[in-house]
């Protein structure tokens, strides 16, 4: 199933997150793709914050550690930035493995995971967007891609977001 929403703004994109919290289960895979400053980091952020259900958890980006492991009373998360990865063969020392056991993966930059993209899976592409105002707007088209347990789950989130963030 594939679903897409207009987020108008940064409020819209942690809307989301905060929906997609409440539907997700240890273990979950989520794929965040864009370009550079697409909000992927704003989306794990706002998602890290529901889950652990703390709105003054501390997320740093991940950018040069790789991961971020995150231990919540709902269980564990943990947010992965590959943009710096050299090698998909690096993601064993990282302890990948142990996450998609154990754990909520939020994973940016998910392109460079090579084999280890696992088949039950969400995929979200953020992609920013001219909503024709100020070139300060953060207005975003969220596309969601689910695959395998995903596939069921997205319906839930099309019910429940659809009016909200302007689903099409």
């Amino acid at each position: 199933m594939r679903l897409s929403f207009t987020l108008p703004d940064e409020h819209g994109t942690r809307a989301l997150a905060e929906q997609l919290a409440t539907l997700v289960w240890v273990p979950d895979v989520i794929l965040l793709s864009g370009d550079l400053g697409a909000g992927k980091t704003a989306f794990a952020r706002a998602f890290i914050r529901a889950w652990s259900a703390d709105p003054d958890t501390e997320v740093p980006s991940p950018t040069f550690t790789l991961v971020q492991p995150y231990e919540t009373s709902r269980g564990p998360v943990w947010h992965f930035d590959l943009y710096r990865l050299g090698d998909p063969d690096e993601l064993w020392e990282l302890g990948i493995e142990q996450a998609f056991a154990e754990a909520i993966c939020l994973i940016e930059w998910p392109d460079r995971l090579g084999s280890w993209v696992p088949v039950d899976r969400l995929e979200i592409t953020l992609d920013l967007c001219d909503q024709g105002g100020s070139e300060t707007e953060t207005a975003r088209i969220a596309n969601l891609a689910g695959f395998g347990s995903w596939e069921h789950r997205l319906a839930a989130l099309q019910d429940g977001t659809r009016s909200a963030h302007g689903g099409t």
